[in-house]
């Protein structure tokens, strides 16, 4: 579970055959209510955590966000850097990370920057609630989620996004915040197949 610590030339060709992909590959055949034909898209995020009520330190708000990215359909070779200078392991004031990840988008959206021909994969919709509804006490998660939020959901293709925030500062408050959406993510098997690449 995560937070277990605290702390152009060629572009009109390249779309064209990108749309010829979507119209004629099974995965857009196959394409139903919950099927999707996706696209790798590079991110990159510098995030800086400015919570009160929870205190991280650096490689532990690394690895609580690198759970949280993979879980909500970051490809598995995502890159999460610790940038500060505290002792390790130590909370600290500000902890903060850099991210550099490959998540999916729709491919119909991604047409027009076919020109890198990206490989077009199968993917699906998949529901995904933080903090986990199985973890009890996550109420000084509060901040971090609402940050999450703001900051890394954006970076996702989401639809149906569910959020409610009512984050007291230095107060734990385990009814505080609630974020919930569906996330485009990969087919099992095309997740690990396209990291390699």
């Amino acid at each position: 579970m995560w937070m277990s610590s605290r702390r152009r030339a060629g572009s009109a060709a390249g779309a064209a055959a990108v749309a010829a992909v979507l119209l004629c590959s099974p995965a857009h055949a196959a394409t139903n209510e919950s099927g999707e034909a996706a696209i790798w898209t590079p991110k990159e995020l510098h995030f800086v955590y400015m919570g009160f009520s929870s205190r991280y330190s650096c490689d532990g708000l690394r690895d609580d966000v690198r759970s949280v990215l993979l879980k909500l359909g970051a490809r598995s070779d995502v890159k999460v850097d610790a940038i500060c200078a505290e002792t390790s392991g130590v909370p600290t004031t500000l902890p903060g990370i850099t991210v550099r990840m490959n998540v999916l988008q729709p491919a119909s959206a991604a047409v027009a920057d076919a020109s890198e021909n990206r490989q077009v994969i199968p993917a699906h919709w998949k529901t995904v609630e933080l903090p986990d509804p199985a973890r009890i006490g996550a109420g000084g998660d509060c901040e971090l989620i609402e940050q999450i939020k703001q900051d890394i959901l954006p970076l996702f293709a989401t639809r149906n996004v569910e959020f409610r925030a009512n984050c007291i500062p230095h107060e734990p408050n385990p009814a505080g915040v609630r974020l919930r959406a569906e996330v485009l993510t990969a087919d099992q098997n095309d997740t690990d197949a396209s990291a390699r690449h």
